[in-house]
């Protein structure tokens, strides 16, 4: 794709960010599009939002399970950057009014209290330069028409980053198996799924490493403070004005996301 053509696509997905709207799939308009020229595309996408007043304060990963990665055709994960609009709290929930078609996954949230420069990065500097781990939701929200997404938009569409938000408790990873550590999810009460860390990449662990040695290739190293959401632990999950998610994380703690108001689709 072209450098007019790239900002043309990010302007798009920032406008219909903006305007709680979608558009149709790129790979649908634009069928030479790369992974390449998607994260180009998202790199376009976020700098709006970033010259618009937000600022970066982490990433996630994405497409770390097996199944997704069979739906999509691809064969590693991907990611997103998060951004400081995307913060939302257990004290006032989720406010679907600004969101267009949102679905939750409860997942595992890495906060750093050192730098991480990769490549060369192992699972140990990931555990070591991480002041604490937090059971999180990510709500995930496409500009994509439908959801009808493959890896190509997906990326462009900065990994379908919605907004977020960490549960009060905080672990020691030095002291947890999270590999191990089960994981189950409640919907209005009833339990919904169950699952455990091995599910994302052998270990939530192994995703971090992936994506701080991905990134470090690039020229872009995590930075002390930042978030990092290690990948989904449960099915997607989409949303609706009075309901009551609970991730509950084994020695570690609960998330809870409460969601009101009306999703534009």
């Amino acid at each position: 794709m072209t450098p007019d053509l790239i900002q043309a696509c990010g302007d798009a997905l920032y406008d219909a960010w903006r305007a709680r709207a979608t558009v149709a799939p790129l790979l649908e308009r634009f069928p030479a599009i790369t992974v390449a020229d998607g994260y180009a595309i998202q790199s376009r996408m976020v700098a709006r939002r970033v010259q618009a007043g937000e600022t970066i304060i982490g990433k996630k990963i994405g497409v770390t399970s097996k199944p997704v990665q069979d739906m999509l055709g691809v064969y590693e994960p991907d990611f997103g950057q998060l951004t400081s609009g995307m913060v939302c709290s257990e004290s006032d929930g989720v406010d679907l009014n600004g969101l267009i078609q949102p679905k939750a996954e409860a997942e595992l949230a890495f906060v750093l209290a050192h730098d991480l420069v990769g490549p060369g990065i192992t699972a140990t500097d990931v555990i070591r330069a991480t002041a604490y781990v937090s059971p999180c939701f990510e709500i995930v929200d496409s500009r994509i028409r439908d959801w009808k997404i493959k890896i190509q938009d997906t990326v462009a569409d900065n990994a379908s980053c919605g907004v977020f938000l960490l549960g009060q408790a905080k672990g020691d990873p030095r002291k947890l198996d999270l590999q191990l550590a089960g994981m189950s999810l409640q919907r209005n009460g009833a339990l919904h799924a169950t699952s455990v860390g091995a599910a994302v990449q052998g270990s939530p662990v192994n995703a971090v490493v992936w994506l701080a040695n991905t990134l470090g290739r690039l020229g872009l190293p995590f930075r002390a403070g930042e978030v990092i959401l290690s990948g989904s632990q449960s099915p997607l999950l989409p949303v609706a004005d009075g309901d009551d998610l609970v991730c509950t994380i084994g020695g570690l703690g609960t998330c809870r996301a409460r969601f009101h108001g009306k999703a534009a689709v």
